[in-house]
């Protein structure tokens, strides 16, 4: 019998074993389940679609109203010489530092399907545009979790210094193959404003739904498997083969299906600050099974490889971990500062849905405002070298 059979007959055996242990523990742990199903609706209500439904809004208008070209001029001469990509990734790179999972992503995904970068830039970009925003690590980790605005500092120097040099290391990748032109958007590709708009929020909300149902899908996954016991023998395994905590390497586990619930047991972990924060660089660095999932379902019928989008995760949770590490050592910014900005970043990790979209609708709608003034700008810039040259 060939190879290939015995494994898709193993697949199959793997498939139906794994949907009947987890109809079965449905079943039995009925209570717990439906209490995190719920759990992971208040998590969409309060924090998913409110911080990300207008971030991917202002990521569609930017690439349907042409503004990724306007500010693909100007961002060339970084986007290129670092990255190996046009300057029209700019604002997947921008937005994905901003917007926090997986907006990077579905930047780079509508920059490719609308023509504007080829193949090998799309899955350049996929392997570092996508990260965790500055609000979730400063205010969710850093304030919330660690109770100290500095770990949160440390943590977010780590993530952004971390995606910046796997950008540079995949700049390699298929180095034989040169950026698009940064003017090659076809203006015919622009849209009008109404119909980009409308287009846009559609898109948005489709894509803020299917992020959701991911999103309670794994919440009650990760509490199926905590419940059974597999996440408990594991942790005690790991736990005598590192000489870390059993605590820290639940989360840790707990980290690599879900995120937010991974760093969230750092909270009962009894090892050194130090050990804490780089688990945690870790886990937002790899963003979680969860998130993966997210991004492939909008790779799907694209024809992009996501290959590069794992490895690039992967190696961003360890380059981030050990970055943390040594930033620990030497890192440690003044009491006032830290004081001040935990005050004002404490309240993020308790939003709900009216404070949240309330942080995230004005700092969407000032991105947006900036590739606007960009976009203008370079059209009068534009038109006064046209006549020059009459």
């Amino acid at each position: 019998m060939k190879l290939s059979v015995l494994r898709g007959k193993a697949y199959d055996a793997l498939s139906i074993i794994g949907l009947i242990s987890i109809t079965v523990g449905l079943c039995v742990f009925t209570a717990e389940m439906t209490d995190a199903a719920r759990s992971g609706v208040e998590l969409c209500w309060n924090v998913i679609i409110p911080s990300l439904f207008p971030f991917f809004v202002v990521s569609q208008l930017t690439v349907r109203l042409g503004l990724a070209d306007k500010l693909g001029r100007l961002c060339s001469r970084v986007m290129r010489p670092l990255f190996g990509v046009s300057g029209k990734c700019a604002p997947a790179l921008i937005l994905g530092f901003i917007g926090g999972y997986p907006v990077g992503a579905k930047t780079v995904i509508a920059l490719y399907t609308e023509g504007g970068i080829t193949k090998t830039e799309a899955e350049r970009m996929l392997a570092f545009s996508n990260n965790s925003g500055p609000a979730f690590i400063l205010g969710v980790v850093g304030a919330g979790i660690f109770v100290d605005a500095r770990a949160g500092l440390v943590l977010y120097l780590a993530h952004f210094t971390a995606s910046l040099i796997i950008g540079l290391f995949f700049k390699r990748y298929r180095k034989g193959e040169k950026p698009s032109d940064d003017t090659s958007f076809s203006a015919k590709k622009r849209e009008p404003l109404s119909q980009a708009i409308v287009s846009s929020v559609s898109q948005a909300f489709s894509s803020s739904l299917g992020i959701c149902g991911f999103v309670v899908f794994f919440t009650v996954l990760t509490r199926l498997i905590f419940l059974s016991g597999i996440l408990g023998r594991l942790a005690e395994l790991l736990s005598g083969i590192f000489g870390l905590s059993e605590e820290l390497c639940l989360s840790a586990l707990t980290g690599i299906i879900e995120l937010t619930g991974g760093v969230w047991r750092l909270r009962e972990a009894s090892d050194s600050i130090t050990a804490s924060l780089a688990m945690a660089a870790f886990m937002l660095g790899w963003a979680g099974i969860s998130v993966h999932c997210q991004v492939l379902s909008f790779l799907r019928d694209t024809g992009l490889s996501s290959a590069t989008y794992i490895i690039g995760k992967l190696f961003h949770g360890i380059l981030s971990a050990l970055i943390t590490l040594l930033i620990s050592r030497f890192f440690s910014p003044p009491e006032s500062v830290a004081s001040i900005l935990a005050e004002e970043v404490q309240g993020l990790s308790e939003l709900d849905f009216r404070s949240t979209l309330a942080a995230a609708l004005p700092l969407s709608a000032a991105v947006f405002l900036i590739f606007l003034c960009i976009s203008l700008f370079s059209a009068k810039k534009a038109g006064k070298r046209g006549q020059n040259g009459l």
